[in-house]
C-alpha cells in the first residue's frame, strides 16, 4: 500500500510539473523569436514568468508537495503559490502579448480570433472568475472533496489545475497585462474585486472555526491564519496595479507620457 502511494505520488507531481515546463519552455522559445525578429521583449517580463513558474512548480513537485499531503499548514502554502502568487507573476508577464509578437501573422490572427470569440468573453468576465477562484475553493473545504482530493490521483491532478488556472484567468480579468477585446470597466472590476476578497477571508475564519475533515484543529487554525494574511498579501498588489490602471486611464495623456516608466502595468 505505501508503495502503491508513492507511485501515485510520483505520477501525479509527472503530470502536474509538465503543463508548466512546457509553457516555461514556451515562454522562453517566443522570447527568442521575438527577440530575433527585432522586436524587444523587456527582460523583467521574462524573470517575472520564471519566478511565476518556480512558484508553481515547487507547490506541485519536490518536498513541499510531498509534506503538503500530510500537514495543512504546507497545503496552504501550496494554495497560496499554486493559487495566488504564480498566477500574479504570470499575468504580468503578459504571455498573450509575447505569443502573438512571436508567432506568424496567420497564426496571430487565428489567436486573435479566439480572443474575440464569445465564449472567451464569458471566461473572462471577472463575476464568472470569481465564482470559479472564490467558489472553488469553498467547494474545496467546506465538503468532502478535500479527502477524496487525496485519496484518488485524477482529483488530485484535476483540483491542483484547477486552482491555478482559476487563479490565472481571476488575475487576468481584473488587471489588463494582456489584450483582451472583451474589457468591463474599472468600477465593475473593482466590485467583483471587493466581493472576492471578502469571500476569501470569510472562508479562511470558516476553516479556523470548522476545520476540513481529518485535519487537527491546531493545523487548521495555522493555515486559515496562513490563508487570511497571506492572501491579504498578493491581493493588496493586485489592488495597487488596478488602481495605478485605473488612476492613469483617467489622468491627462500628456502627463502620463511626461512621466512615462518602464514598469507599464
Amino acid at each position: 500500500m505505501h508503495n502503491q502511494s508513492a507511485q501515485l505520488l510520483v505520477i501525479s507531481q509527472i503530470l502536474l510539473t509538465l503543463p508548466f515546463l512546457i509553457c516555461f519552455i514556451a515562454y522562453v522559445v517566443a522570447h527568442v523569436i521575438s527577440h530575433r525578429k527585432r522586436r524587444s521583449w523587456p527582460i523583467f517580463r521574462t524573470a517575472l514568468w520564471t519566478l511565476g513558474s518556480f512558484s508553481a512548480l515547487i507547490s506541485v513537485i519536490g518536498p513541499l508537495a510531498e509534506r503538503a499531503h500530510s500537514d495543512f499548514l504546507l497545503h496552504m502554502v501550496v494554495h497560496l503559490l499554486l493559487g495566488m502568487v504564480a498566477p500574479l507573476l504570470m499575468v504580468l508577464a503578459a504571455p498573450i502579448t509575447l505569443i502573438l509578437r512571436a508567432l506568424p501573422i496567420h497564426h496571430a490572427k487565428i489567436v486573435t480570433s479566439i480572443l474575440r470569440s464569445s465564449p472567451f468573453r464569458v471566461m473572462t468576465d471577472p463575476l464568472v472568475t470569481a465564482i470559479l477562484n472564490i467558489g472553488g475553493l469553498w467547494l474545496l473545504y467546506t465538503t468532502n472533496l478535500f479527502v477524496l482530493m487525496h485519496q484518488h490521483l485524477f482529483i488530485y491532478v484535476v483540483v491542483h489545475i484547477h486552482i491555478f488556472l482559476a487563479g490565472y484567468i481571476f488575475t487576468a480579468s481584473l488587471i489588463y497585462i494582456d489584450p483582451l477585446p472583451h474589457r468591463t470597466s474599472y468600477l465593475y472590476r473593482s466590485i467583483i474585486l471587493i466581493a472576492a476578497l471578502a469571500g476569501h477571508g470569510i472562508l479562511a475564519k470558516f476553516i479556523y472555526a470548522n476545520p476540513p475533515i481529518g485535519i487537527p484543529s491546531e493545523q487548521a487554525e495555522q493555515g486559515s491564519m496562513l490563508m487570511f494574511y497571506g492572501g491579504d498579501i498578493v491581493d493588496v498588489v493586485i489592488i495597487f496595479i488596478l488602481c495605478l490602471q485605473w488612476y492613469r486611464q483617467t489622468k491627462p495623456r500628456e502627463t502620463i507620457d511626461n512621466n512615462e516608466t518602464t514598469w507599464s502595468f
